[in-house]
């Protein structure tokens, strides 16, 4: 079965093609695109859960870039990758604010009777499904380590 997000986003290209919105366009084109290569790559068909994995991910690489162009003086091409941003969260659930956060990690480390530090990878293993695309992970590690310490 075909991912639902991966469904919206085939749908959204065609959108942007009639509407003629070109920077629309190149941003789903290149998310279509970074979905096709690991589908080609390893012969599978992406679901929901990995699909958001590589949404995720690329937002990311475009907040880092955002943060050298902001810091290099190069605001035109910072805008360009905000814009980017924008378009590909619209695919990603809505983010969790840090209340929902905590709880979803309060519960992990409860399930996991999590005692500290060497338990983290079995958190992280409950974690990380509930949060993906809708938390920044790096910030979530954060706080199960402060959690665990």
């Amino acid at each position: 079965m075909m991912s639902e997000i991966k469904a919206k986003l085939n749908d959204a290209v065609k959108e942007a093609m009639r509407a003629k919105d070109k920077s629309r366009l190149s941003t789903l084109r290149l998310a279509t695109a970074a979905l096709k290569q690991i589908e080609v790559d390893e012969r599978i068909e992406l679901d929901d859960t990995r699909v958001l994995a590589i949404l995720d991910k690329m937002v990311k690489q475009r907040k880092d870039s955002v943060e050298q162009f902001t810091q290099g003086g190069r605001d035109d091409l910072a805008q360009i990758e905000l814009a980017e941003i924008d378009v590909l969260k619209d695919f990603l659930p809505q983010a969790m604010d840090e209340a929902e956060i905590a709880s979803v990690i309060q519960a992990a480390i409860a399930d996991t009777g999590a005692q500290g530090m060497k338990d983290m990878g079995q958190v992280m293993a409950i974690v990380k499904p509930q949060v993906q695309g809708r938390a920044d992970m790096g910030a979530v590690s954060k706080k199960v380590k402060e959690l665990l310490g």
